[in-house]
């Protein structure tokens, strides 16, 4: 994923879902032109140089876009955690960004874990991989969820190399520090733990961390240079913290009362819900035992629940809900699976999948560039066999992904086959 690809290519024969949540085109027509749309729609006729890919009887949409993955992180047992040399764990991340470009995902925010040099890898067309934005790594209190201590001493989650900082900080000053220090390791959004959780070793969801203040202050530097805050946030009184301080995305969000949600329709607030993960935490015990701590397997049975009750109140009282799925904890590559649980849980299919591309490329800071499938916007796009409106379940299956599209370059295309 260099330069936009050169040239004219025209997709014909397709039923449009642009992203917006406007009814599904029939017959509809797409033309890139150097990487970008050109014109889309029921279109007469198609310029003469073009490349002609005929996707008659399916599906076009916007290249998928995850707001909140981990990739850095996989289903591993601690001994292999603690088996796995740094430069190895950047090979297995490039596996891992791979099979995401693979599902469909063209672009995700990474929420902690990797380096701005894994961004500019992918950007200089060195590793496939989709579009990242990245937090670099996560802000959390002493003895909060992203503090890895265990009682041994071991700590798994600590990165190593010039790369990364020291994320663990108390009180306003140190606050204030380390933000400036992951925003000059080059952090797009500031990623912070406004709650315990349901993976760390010493606290619970159900615990706020961070006070107000403390928030406030990486609100402050964040904006200082055009940057944003995301929030870690399960329990009820850590996100409204975070929120009343002005972050701009709530992910997560297990425990929302009717107070909370009133707080992020009135700031705008995203809330990036992750129903993938606690389900995902209870699968990976049961394929990998003794890969999860046996309090954070407790933690994610306990949670399943309030996150899909959090998540159904705050979808119908109209929060904006951009797709996310904290894979790292789930198997990289199953992203898709995050729209078919919204939808068991409320959404429609065409919601879920507005979520997934042009809500999503607003939280993540791109809605300029791509999400939606419109003149000027980057040929960043996928084409599936079938309906995904009838079944969006069809999206979770890589073989009926017969074309995938990234600025204009072909990742993938089995539709001349």
């Amino acid at each position: 994923m260099t330069a936009p690809a050169p040239g004219t290519t025209a997709i014909t024969g397709v039923t449009l879902i642009d992203g917006t949540g406007a009814d599904p085109l029939p017959g509809a027509s797409l033309v890139v032109e150097d990487g970008r749309i050109a014109s889309v729609g029921c279109l007469d006729t198609l310029p003469r140089d073009a490349e002609v890919i005929d996707a008659s009887g399916a599906t076009l949409l916007p290249g998928l876009i995850d707001s909140h993955v981990h990739l850095y992180s996989s289903w591993k047992s601690m001994q292999q955690r603690a088996l796995t040399p740094p430069t190895l764990a950047t090979f297995e991340a490039a596996q891992n960004a791979l099979a995401t470009l693979d599902a469909g995902f063209t672009a995700v925010r990474e929420a902690s874990g990797s380096p701005a040099g894994f961004k500019l890898a992918i950007e200089r067309g060195l590793i496939p991989g989709p579009r990242m934005r990245i937090a670099v790594a996560a802000l959390s209190q002493t003895g909060g969820h992203g503090d890895g201590r265990l009682p041994s001493g071991v700590r798994f989650w600590r990165q190593w190399g010039p790369e990364w900082i020291e994320t663990i900080c108390d009180g306003p000053e140190e606050v204030r520090k380390t933000v400036r220090g992951v925003l000059r390791l080059g952090a797009d959004f500031v990623k912070l733990h406004a709650t315990g959780g349901v993976m760390s070793p010493s606290d619970e969801p159900g615990s706020p961390q961070f006070t107000e203040e403390e928030i406030a202050v990486m609100v402050y530097e964040a904006r200082m240079v055009g940057k944003t805050c995301m929030a870690h946030a399960q329990a009820t009184e850590g996100i409204k913290n975070a929120v009343r301080a002005g972050v701009e995305s709530i992910e997560h969000g297990f425990y929302l009362d009717d107070e909370a949600i009133a707080m992020m329709i009135e700031r705008d607030a995203f809330l990036v819900p992750t129903i993938h993960a606690p389900r995902s935490i209870v699968l990976r015990e049961e394929a990998t035992p003794e890969s999860v701590l046996p309090q954070s397997l407790r933690k994610a049975h306990e949670v399943i629940d309030a996150n899909a009750e959090s998540f159904r109140a705050a979808h119908e009282a109209g929060v904006r809900i951009a797709m996310g799925t904290d894979v790292g904890v789930g198997v990289h590559g199953t992203n898709a699976w995050e729209l078919e649980l919204m939808t068991q849980h409320g959404m429609t299919p065409m919601e879920s999948i507005v979520a997934t591309t042009k809500t999503a490329s607003e939280c993540i800071h791109m809605a300029d560039e791509i999400g939606t499938l419109e003149a000027g916007k980057l040929a960043d796009l996928i084409v599936v066999d079938g309906d995904p409106l009838e079944d969006v379940t069809l999206l979770q299956d890589t073989e009926r992904l017969r074309l995938i599209m990234q600025g204009g370059r072909v990742h993938k295309d089995t539709l001349a086959a």
